[in-house]
């Protein structure tokens, strides 16, 4: 086959690559990796399972079951098949969804062992404030920062391997170490992690930063669910 699999997470960076111009398969990654049942490793039929009745029910049923398990497999299908290319490019921004994502990524690349692997990831783009994601650029910008891709290190590996494995047991401990790292492999990593701790519940009152959040757009006068969506998410 040869050629180029890019991976990148959002249906609006997935399309902006297709109609970028570049060649190659584009595979966008859904699934929401710091939250629900996980496993270290490489998850077997019984975890995928867990995790499409998971998805099913933050969707409320929209999607099903079914296509969920199937679209997972499928994900999972890509990464068996990276051989058949000739690298593999990740297109990620630093933001806990897309962070959670990126490390167990690179963490099940490595355990196939594929090579080369290069890795496109910003936390910013030029006349674009606020910055919120790969998601808000057009296929032209997404075009501009093909040539700021790396390839990644071995120490990148096994950091992301580190990190996912502790994102998937749960490992608080761990966590909250990785959360004050400062020069680490993969720089965005920390404040992800930490954002990802701050959704914890709250010792007094039981309640993640996200809820805290809400509550505080409810009590500003956000009224309606846009309201209390707009307000929280700009916060």
């Amino acid at each position: 086959m040869g050629g180029d699999l890019h991976i990148t997470s959002g249906d609006a960076s997935g399309n902006c690559l297709v109609q970028s111009g570049l060649s190659g398969d584009v595979v966008v990654w859904r699934d929401i990796l710091y939250d629900g049942p996980r496993r270290a490793g490489w998850p077997n039929d019984d975890i995928l399972q867990a995790r499409a009745q998971f998805l099913d029910a933050g969707t409320d049923g929209a999607i099903g079951l079914k296509p969920i398990f199937n679209a997972l497999k499928k994900q999972y299908a890509a990464l068996e098949n990276t051989s058949a290319y000739d690298r593999v490019i990740l297109w990620f921004d630093s933001c806990l969804f897309d962070q959670a994502m990126l490390v167990h990524l690179l963490a099940r690349l490595y355990e196939k062992r594929a090579q080369p692997v290069e890795l496109i990831c910003v936390d910013s783009f030029p006349g674009i404030v606020p910055f919120n994601g790969l998601g808000q650029l057009s296929s032209t910008q997404l075009l501009s920062l093909f040539e700021t891709r790396r390839v990644v290190t071995e120490a990148q590996f096994q950091f992301a391997t580190s990190v996912d494995e502790a994102l998937a047991t749960r490992n608080l401990s761990a966590l909250s170490e990785i959360a004050k790292c400062v020069l680490v492999p993969l720089p965005w990593i920390p404040a992800a992690v930490a954002r990802w701790l701050q959704e914890l519940p709250d010792a007094v009152t039981g309640l993640g930063r996200l809820e805290e959040l809400a509550l505080e757009a409810i009590r500003k006068g956000a009224m309606t669910p846009q309201a209390i969506f707009s307000a929280t998410a700009a916060a």
